[in-house]
This record gives structure tokens, C-alpha cells and sequence, in this order.
């Protein structure tokens, strides 16, 4: 029974920290794909003549 709560206890310990990783994580993909849609959409308009 004490391993349970030593489990319970561990969990609940390094949640923050799992859940703080994981909305860096996609924040970061979220970032880098947005940097190479604008990146993309420069590029287009920039070979079509429109330099913006």
C-alpha cells in the first residue's frame, strides 16, 4: 500500500513539469511552422513581382 502512494506521490511531484514540457514541445512546432509558412508565402509573393 505505501508503494501506491509513493507512486500517487512521484506523479504528482513531476506532473508540472511533464505537462510545462510537453506546451513547450508544441509551442515550438507551432513556432517553426509558422516561421516556414511566412517564409514560404515571402518567397511566393516576392517571385510573382510583390516585394514586401
Amino acid at each position: 500500500m505505501n508503494i501506491i502512494n509513493d507512486t500517487r506521490s512521484t506523479l504528482d511531484k513531476h506532473m508540472p513539469l511533464l505537462l510545462g514540457l510537453l506546451v513547450a514541445l508544441f509551442a515550438g512546432r507551432a513556432l517553426k511552422k509558422m516561421f516556414w509558412t511566412a517564409f514560404g508565402v515571402y518567397w511566393a509573393l516576392r517571385a510573382t513581382g510583390i516585394h514586401v
